[in-house]
Formats: C-alpha cells, sequence, structure tokens
C-alpha cells in the first residue's frame, strides 16, 4: 500500500533551488544520523532549554532509517555539508481517503537561517508531493508564540486557520 511507504521518494534524488545551486535537498542517508542528531539536540535547547538525552535520540533517530514506516528524513545541503533537516511523517485521512504529510523536527544551522532555505525546502516537499497522487497535503505545527515562523508559513501558502494542536505526553 503507498500509503504506507515512502519507496516512492528514491526516484525523487536530489532538488537544486532555483536561485542558488550550491544547496541541495535529499533524502537523508545514514550517513546523516550524526548531524540530524545534533539537529534535533540544538532545536531541543533553543526551543524549550531542555537537553535531551544523547542515547535516547540517536536511537530515536536511527529508528526512522531501520523502519521506514515511522518517516523519513530529507536533509538540506550546502555543497557536501549537511545544514538542515526536517522530518516527514504520515497521518491517514478518512475525509480525503489519503495521507497528509507532517513536517516534523524542522531545524536549520543558525548561520544559514534567513535565507530562504526553508522555503525552498518546503517547496521541494511539495514536490515530492505532487509525484505521489495518495498525498493529499502537508501539515505542520508552530509554537503560538512564534511570529516569525507563522509569517513564513503564510508566505508559503499554508493556512493556520481552523486546527489548533493539543497533546498530553507520558513523562520519563
Amino acid at each position: 500500500m503507498i500509503f504506507n511507504r515512502f519507496d516512492y521518494l528514491d526516484r525523487i534524488v536530489c532538488y537544486k533551488g532555483m536561485t542558488s545551486s550550491q544547496f541541495s535537498y535529499r533524502k537523508a542517508l545514514i550517513q546523516d544520523v550524526s548531524a540530524i542528531q545534533s539537529f534535533q539536540q540544538a532545536m531541543a535547547w533553543e526551543t524549550e532549554k531542555l537537553k535531551l538525552d544523547d542515547k535516547v535520540l540517536e536511537q530515536g533517530v536511527r529508528a526512522v532509517f531501520q523502519n521506514p514506516e515511522l518517516g523519513q528524513y530529507h536533509v538540506c545541503l550546502d555543497g557536501a555539508d549537511v545544514i538542515g533537516s526536517l522530518l516527514l511523517t504520515k497521518e491517514w485521512s478518512d475525509w480525503r481517503n489519503g495521507t497528509v504529510w507532517w513536517l516534523h523536527s524542522l531545524y536549520f544551522k543558525p548561520a544559514y537561517r534567513g535565507q530562504g532555505l526553508f522555503s525552498k525546502m518546503y517547496h521541494y516537499v511539495q514536490e515530492l508531493a505532487h509525484t505521489e497522487p495518495n498525498i493529499r497535503g502537508i501539515r505542520l505545527y508552530v509554537d503560538h508564540t512564534n511570529e516569525k515562523a507563522q509569517a513564513v508559513y503564510n508566505k508559503l501558502g499554508m493556512n493556520g486557520d481552523h486546527y489548533r494542536l493539543f497533546e498530553w505526553m507520558k513523562t520519563f
């Protein structure tokens, strides 16, 4: 079943931004684990002043590579250097009889922020979605105080008008 697999993403190996050939986007490889792990550690600290357990985090990142049903990482590169990443996960929509992708764990190194790289990465993900008829859309969540990010998402044509996120998490 296509909605349970990310295999079709292998068809699109790399997407070069139209304005800068030095930046590229691709499906993450196992050798990207340490970069992704460091990004997640940095994001947890920047957003919540939270120090994640390195072993648990590494296991969590590696789990995605070991079990593609959990999702798929994609990275942004400056030449050969990984400078940003995101995780695509899936949600089944019975209303749409298809899959909605969620953007998670989005991170860019601070020196690369404000250059439009997320916008290009978002367009890369949209292109992936357009190649698969079962994908109905893309969602993400954002902290309600992060007005800068919300402005970017609005500019990209995303709509934040009708859903709010509620959560419950077990504590460890």
